[in-house]
This record gives structure tokens, sequence and C-alpha cells, in this order.
């Protein structure tokens, strides 16, 4: 071996699997057999048509698969393939946010009227940081009809919106409750949040993601799409029924989403991005802090700023996000310190039933330690 950073690249019964040579060298710190079983689980009880992850803990590195790139192929789905991440977008737009509040650009508590007048009704009383954790009220747009990525909409997937179209959907509505007296998952929150972001930086909001956390840590792989509807190779495709058929859901226009979940990436690159950000290499330790100040959702979660926290079985934390598009789902989680990392991407098919327990089981499997 010429370095134990040597990777070994192998395929194991149709999956592709990847680990660190110098995993040779030392107790493995993953339990892969629990991890492949959950995978295949998602697979063979048709919850998912593939499903991958990839998990990483210092020089040690493991990524596993199941199922196939389409349903009507037979090659393996790619573990270093791209995805849709949907509200994982929002963690990336919460850092940038953050880091605008440690350059003295914004305050948490400033009211949102102050650096976007007009934007939002009642601004005056809605803080910047009730956007980022969901304590506004604001009225989510993507529950009215035909206006959410996780349901088919025909040719109308292809078009193009607006985020002020967005934001004028959701403001015909009454808000969900007054500012900071509740909690209520809201799109529209980060429609906001990359207006105020385009708005303090003078550029597009992903032009401000790219230059200020894509590019320094290489996340070469990670795009803005924009309005372009397709998934760049690898990938696998997403699939969803229509009456009684299914269909191939992957190409889509995200910019119904924006800021709130337009984002591509893949497992590798959203374990370097958590790592950073939970290592305190992308904002100040007290910026950090407030990031992770979380509020009770009557979730399985709880939310900080653009952050969930899931409290598994075994008493253990970890910080991520969890994000869905028609055909996608991704969840990318760390433990509090960034120093382990997990993420799953898989392609939902027609059964639900059980799916939350596999994979609760995969992130109690990759983050809890082992029984005695």
């Amino acid at each position: 071996m010429r370095s134990n950073r040597m990777l070994l690249r192998l395929a194991v019964a149709g999956t592709a699997v990847i680990t660190s040579a110098c995993s040779l060298l030392a107790p493995d710190p993953f339990p892969r057999s629990a991890l492949q079983s959950g995978l295949d689980r998602l697979v063979e009880t048709q919850a998912a048509t593939a499903a991958m992850l990839r998990i990483r803990e210092g020089e040690h590195e493991w990524a596993a698969g199941a199922g196939a790139q389409a349903l009507a192929s037979s090659v393996p789905v790619s573990t270093s393939g791209r995805f849709r991440i949907g509200s994982v977008t929002k963690t990336f737009v919460a850092t940038v946010v953050l880091q605008l509040a440690d350059e003295g650009r914004l305050a948490l508590d400033d009211p949102i009227a102050r650096h976007l007048p007009g934007i939002v009704p009642g601004g005056e009383a809605i803080t910047v940081r009730q956007l980022l954790n969901h304590t506004s009220g604001i009225y989510d747009y993507a529950h009215e009809r035909d206006w959410s990525t996780n349901r088919w909409r025909g040719e109308a997937r292809f078009r193009t919106y607006r985020p002020q179209e967005l934001l004028d959907v959701a403001f015909a509505r009454l808000p969900h409750f007054p500012p900071g007296q509740g909690w209520h998952y809201s799109n529209t929150n980060y429609v906001v949040a990359g207006l105020l972001v385009e708005k303090l930086t003078g550029k597009p909001y992903g032009d401000a993601v790219t230059e200020r956390i894509i590019r320094p840590l290489r996340l070469n792989r990670t795009t803005v799409p924009g309005t372009d509807p397709t998934v760049p190779e690898p990938h696998a495709h997403g699939y969803t029924e229509v009456a009684g058929t299914l269909v191939d859901a992957t190409e889509m226009n995200p910019s119904l989403d924006w800021a709130a979940g337009e984002m591509i990436s893949t497992a590798d690159d959203l374990d370097r991005f958590f790592s950073a950000l939970l290592g305190g290499e992308l904002m100040s330790a007290a910026a950090s802090t407030a990031m992770r100040d979380t509020v009770e959702t009557g979730q399985v979660f709880r939310y900080g700023l653009g952050l969930q926290r899931y409290d598994l079985p075994c008493g253990a934390s970890v910080y991520g996000h969890g994000g869905e598009l028609l055909g996608y789902l991704t969840y990318a989680m760390a433990s509090p310190d960034g120093h382990r990392q997990l993420a799953l991407s898989y392609n939902p098919l027609r059964s639900r039933e059980g799916t939350s327990e596999i994979v609760i089981g995969l992130f109690a499997n990759g983050f809890c330690p082992p029984a005695p």
C-alpha cells in the first residue's frame, strides 16, 4: 500500500462499498453489517427503489448502497451519486445568515422589516431568529395545492417561479400564529431568508452560498441549480405514483423551492459540510451556540436556526437536517462536535409503513455505542 489513506474500491453483491485502508490496521468504528442491512430493508420492503449512505469519522469512512440507479436498470446505485437535498438547503442558508451576523451586518433579533422593509406583512414584529427557527408564524406557501415540490405537478414541474410569487401565495393567507407564539415549519421563512442574504450581500443567494461555503470547503459536487431541471450524473432516479402508475419524477425546475430547498449534493459533500459546521469552521462560537439553541416542535426533533436536533434511543443527540423533494429523501447528521457524520439518501417508493423505524435504526447504528 502506498498510503494508509488509499481507498480500496470494491463491488460486493451489486452494492458499492468504499472503505479506508487505514481501517484494516485499526479497529473498525462502524457497524457495517447493521447499516447494510438497514439499506437492504428499505429496498426489499419497497420503501425505496434505491438507498445509499456514507459514514465518516476522522480517517475512517465507509459508504454502501442498495438497489439500482433506475427501475429498468441493473446498474447499482452509486455511493458517489448526486441527489436533491431538499430542505437541507436551509442549513446552508442559515449558515450564511449567521456569518452575516458575525460580520455585524445584522442581529438575530432585528425585525426583518429593518432589512426588507415592506416585504413581510407585520415584519416589524418578526425577527430574523424567528424566521430561521420557524417561530415566525408565517404561512407556508407549500401547503397550497400545486405549490409543493413534494407532489406531482405534471408539466408545471418545469415552470420557473419567482420568489415574490411564493411570498404572494403565503401572504394571501393568515399567519399560523402571532410571531414567537408557536412553532410551524414554513418554507416561506427561508424564501424571506434568501431575500435577506441577497439584500445584505448584493448578489444572488446561491452565489453567496457558493462563495462562503461550497468553494471554501471544496464541495465540488454541490450545486444551486436555479432553473435547471436536471440532476448531474451519476444519480439515482426518483419516482412517484400517478393514477396507479410509477412515473419518473427526477427532472423538475426547483425554483418553486428556491432558498428553502433547491440544492443538489452528494453524501460525501454533506458529510464534509456538517463536519465543518459543527466543528466550528464556518462561524463564531457565539453564532454556533445560537444555531444549536433549539425549540420544541411537537415532532421527533427539536429545531434551532436551520438545524434539527434528533435525540436517539440510546440517549445520544445528533444535529443536521432532513430534506424531501418528490422522488428524493435525504438525512444528513453529525455528532455535536462534528467528528462523526452520516448522510443518507433514498428514493421513496410506494410503501412507507415501517420506513421511519428503519431510518431511525440506521442513525442509531451509526451514532450509538455498541451494546456490551
